[in-house]
């Protein structure tokens, strides 16, 4: 039994602490995502020990310590978005319509064919934004009854898993459409002007993964992420308009990618002390995490912030709701 433990101990530990190493390679990275899950394993490996080896008190408390270690190292970068910590982004009790914007996000998944799901949800909710990740030929077809209430639109339908729509109710200016960092993976960047007259500037990503059936490494990702992160710093200096940033990222939003994204930008995130709204995978209760996010600056306050239900693909749609302060 205490070699079991021992072997289980170490093959945590290993996962634990992988991410260090100086590679980005995703066999090395992709271990940033499931901290939760291996949080959750280390904690049973450490009652199991704690029931169930006590052979040798020396070697069970040695035990105890390492998995403890290991634990506390996942936590560190899992319990900001748990609600044991403040809320980083104040709540609006009583928010101005006139100056609020509510966006969904959703990754459709291409080959997924129930499109009435999300049309339903996007009726009840009533966005003024719907963003489609993955979308396609086949899907901006689908939506096309959404036209008449979202006259607004961006459309880039591609066959490779990164087409994306704009479907918004507000005026949308100053479009532009951009390959920042691979060819075939767009982003769409815009101002978006709400019913109060204000203007607000929107980012739109989806950058690939690294993950052994696309990019083998992280850093066409995290060239994409902390660019765009440069260049909102760098506007904002010169703009004063608020920023949005939505969409898939590929990456968790406890990942060091991210936390640089949030640094270097400025932005905010909402879930922050309000949970991690894990959006992928829709279809494994044990194996999510949060892909999805919304960020945004300190010009505004949090109305709502939801997971959505599934609508057919392996990421829930993510609802958010801001107003400007």
């Amino acid at each position: 039994m205490f070699t079991t433990f021992i072997i289980v101990t170490c093959v945590l530990l290993l996962l634990t602490f992988v991410p260090l190493l100086p590679s980005d390679h995703w066999v090395v990275r992709v271990w940033e995502f499931p901290r939760l899950q291996i949080a959750v394993l280390t904690t049973v490996n450490l009652v199991a020990i704690g029931g169930l080896y006590h052979a040798n008190l020396t070697y069970m408390a040695g035990l105890i310590l390492v998995n403890l270690f290991a634990l506390g190292y996942q936590i560190y970068w899992i319990l900001p978005y748990t609600t044991i910590v403040k809320p980083s982004v104040k709540v609006m009790e009583q928010p101005d319509p006139k100056r609020s914007i509510k966006i969904i996000n959703a990754n459709v998944l291409m080959t997924n064919r129930e499109a009435p799901k999300l049309i339903k949800l996007v009726e009840e909710e009533q966005p003024h934004i719907l963003v489609t990740l993955e979308s396609n030929q086949w899907w901006q077809d689908a939506l096309g009854p959404l036209h008449g209430a979202y006259p607004y639109r961006v459309n880039i339908p591609l066959e490779n898993l990164y087409g994306m729509h704009i479907f918004s109710r507000l005026p949308l200016s100053e479009i532009t459409t951009a390959e920042r960092v691979e060819k075939g993976v767009p982003s769409v960047h815009c101002v978006a002007t709400l019913e109060s007259g204000e203007q607000i500037n929107c980012h739109f990503v989806h950058p690939a993964p690294p993950s052994p059936t696309e990019n083998e490494e992280a850093t066409e990702r995290d060239i994409e992420l902390l660019g765009l992160a440069k260049e909102i710093a760098q506007n904002d200096s010169e703009s004063a308009l608020p920023v949005l940033v939505s969409g898939d990222l590929n990456d968790v939003a406890w990942s060091p990618t991210t936390q640089a994204f949030l640094r270097i930008s400025g932005l905010c995130d909402p879930r922050i002390g309000r949970g991690a709204f894990n959006t992928f995978h829709a279809q494994h209760v044990f194996a999510r995490w949060p892909l999805d996010h919304m960020f945004h600056s300190d010009d505004f306050a949090l109305v709502s912030l939801s997971r959505l239900p599934e609508i057919g693909s392996d990421h829930f749609p993510l609802l958010t709701e801001l107003c400007l302060k």
